[in-house]
């Protein structure tokens, strides 16, 4: 099996069965999971009767077709009676992942008196008097709107809002859990850069920050630049800063580990899109030097039409010997790739050809530029955006703890300078004493993550940009 087929939560199930009552009943029924390729997580047993038992085995399978095939085998077997299936992931969205829930106790009149007429009036005359005070007295303090179209969710596509719904949800209930931010999912069912912008210019009064997601290259650049222009709090592409950030973080351990400088290495870039172009912006302002960016035409360089004002200033400000030719060539002598792009790009014979201790960051989702277990054969360090490798590349990382710094420090802005300590608060969390080749990263679920990167942002927000 396929690093991309390993079994995961992702596509767990859990199968209500009968089966006979004998003592070596639950081994046959491990052993052949076991052998369809899933991993048992648990077995519990719902009731038993002298002869017969009903259990409900959960396992992880490695896909919808697979998690099937494994149903068809345990239906096949003769002692075993599938009674029901249910599909884990789906009921854990059953309903939505998210909720409101009031802060305040409504117990009497006077409770309502406050919170809401007669008394919540005054509240709203002084903000008239001060718009100012809506960042203290409304959820604007503590809130963030997570705006998609649905025009590039996650590796799906352009899937449109309905379907964005989830990733939104989920993104939200990852801002809660990790940052103390209440987020609000808000899919747009229009694909049009004005009325996107229009329409999150007049949402933007109830919000202390915008997050933008999983909307397509190149409108996400425009729509980003013009709510910067317009809007006096933060907008923050994820896909864009989120990843750069969090690659910068990963990338300072992994040089880090095997002796190198920012400002000697050459890096090639898989991926000409947002999150690219985020992460070569901060590149360059970590002094390097040495970018080639690949598309799927290649290396771009100057000389040749690009289809965007984006691809035209990656080709004027990268490629500094103006290489032209494909992905495998630009690899050659490189001291690391970043990928964020497609699966299966990239052969380990390309990564054979790059410069000594070579760092590969294979981060396309769910399938990667290239096999883990095919880059280790020849990296020093490889990581993923995957849960189920080493060294996962995973925004959540960044965003509830920028955000939280944002939200505190009542910006108005968001500025390169503190995506970079954003990166470094990141990288130190893991510790000098504590990096090696499948630890460059800290976990997702490092309590000490989203302080750190919190403190960080605002000291950078009110230090430096008072008036943001």
């Amino acid at each position: 099996m396929s690093d991309a087929r390993l079994p995961s939560a992702g596509f767990s199930i859990t199968v209500r069965l009968a089966l006979s009552a004998d003592p070596g009943a639950a081994g046959r029924l491990a052993t052949v999971v076991g052998q369809a390729g899933a991993i048992v997580t648990a077995l519990d047993v719902v009731s038993s009767e002298h002869t017969r038992m009903v259990v409900d085995l959960t396992c992880d399978t490695s896909d919808a077709h697979h998690a099937e095939q494994v149903t068809q085998i345990l239906g096949a077997m003769p002692d075993f009676e599938v009674k029901k299936v249910s599909d884990r992931t789906f009921l854990l969205h059953l309903g939505g992942k998210i909720e409101v829930k009031s802060k305040v106790p409504l117990r009497n009149r006077d409770d309502l008196s406050m919170a809401y007429t007669p008394g919540v009036a005054r509240v709203c005359q002084a903000i008239a008097n001060n718009p100012d005070d809506a960042r203290r007295l409304t959820i604007k303090r503590n809130s963030v709107a997570v705006v998609s179209d649905g025009s590039a969710v996650l590796g799906l596509g352009n899937i449109g809002p309905e379907a964005a719904m989830p990733v939104m949800e989920g993104k939200a209930a990852l801002f809660k859990k990790f940052g103390d931010v209440d987020a609000w999912p808000v899919c747009l069912d229009t694909q049009d850069t004005e009325e996107i912008i229009n329409t999150v210019a007049n949402l933007a009064p109830t919000f202390g920050g915008i997050n933008l997601e999983d909307i397509a290259a190149p409108r996400c650049f425009e729509i980003e630049e013009k709510l910067r222009e317009r809007l006096d709090i933060p907008v923050f592409h994820d896909d864009q800063h989120g990843t750069a950030i969090v690659v910068m973080a990963a990338l300072t351990n992994a040089l880090r580990v095997v002796n190198k400088e920012f400002s000697d290495t050459k890096i090639v870039v898989a991926g000409a899109g947002a999150a690219g172009t985020a992460i070569i912006r901060l590149l360059m302002k970590h002094d390097v030097k040495d970018i080639i960016v690949c598309d799927r035409e290649g290396a771009l360089c100057r000389g040749t039409e690009a289809p965007d004002a984006t691809k035209k200033w990656l080709a004027e400000n990268t490629n500094k010997d103006n290489y032209q030719g494909d992905l495998a060539g630009a690899m050659r002598g490189a001291d690391v790739f970043i990928g964020v792009s497609a699966p299966n790009i990239l052969k380990g014979s390309d990564v054979a050809t790059m410069g000594g201790d070579p760092i590969v960051f294979a981060l396309a989702n769910p399938d990667p530029e290239i096999s883990p277990t095919e880059a280790a054969r020849h990296a020093a360090i490889v990581a993923t955006g995957r849960s189920d490798q080493p060294n996962q590349i995973n925004n959540v990382l960044a965003f509830p703890g920028v955000f939280r710094g944002l939200l505190d420090a009542q910006a108005r802005g968001w500025h390169d300078d503190a995506a970079m300590a954003a990166a470094t608060a990141i990288a130190d969390c893991v510790g000098a004493d504590k990096i090696n080749p499948t630890y460059i990263i800290p976990s997702v679920f490092d309590s000490k993550v989203a302080p750190a990167v919190a403190a960080a942002v605002r000291e950078v927000m009110v230090k430096n940009h008072p008036e943001d």
